[in-house]
């Protein structure tokens, strides 16, 4: 299974935002595990070290990104990604992009808390909670 991760999953587990903080990070485990080839946008990079230098500081950051970049393959965000995503039915621009980096990087499957804003978008969306299911076999 390839999936991919969505920005507010890997903030939970930064963060430690509650209640989601349990969920997303035995999602994240998994990807570190192994147990699926976890990709990230790279747009997503960018912006999780931008939070994560304003909530701690600018060396967290970089520590997190350096981390992420050890474990995750990054899904580029070039022309075609760009082009696919204004084309498609999802309402946000950056949710969109997210999906059209999902499709051009094969994966099968993309991990969000926010389902509903990717009710148009033609791959599986799930929840932590329901990847996690899936993953155990529940």
């Amino acid at each position: 299974m390839r999936v991919m991760y969505d920005l507010n999953v890997l903030l939970d587990v930064v963060q430690k935002r509650q209640p989601h903080y349990r969920a997303s990070a035995e999602a994240v485990s998994k990807a570190v595990e192994g147990a699926v080839a976890a990709v990230f946008p790279s747009h997503g990079v960018t912006t999780l070290h931008y939070l994560v230098g304003r909530y701690a500081t600018k060396g967290r950051a970089d520590e997190i990104v350096d981390w992420l970049l050890a474990r995750f393959s990054i899904g580029s965000t070039g022309r075609a990604e760009l082009s696919r995503a204004r084309r498609m039915p999802v309402r946000d621009f950056e949710d969109a992009v997210v999906v059209a980096v999902a499709e051009s990087t094969g994966c099968d499957s993309l991990l969000t808390r926010n389902v509903a804003d990717f009710a148009s978008a033609p791959l599986r969306v799930m929840t932590p909670e329901e990847f996690l299911l899936e993953l155990s076999g529940e």
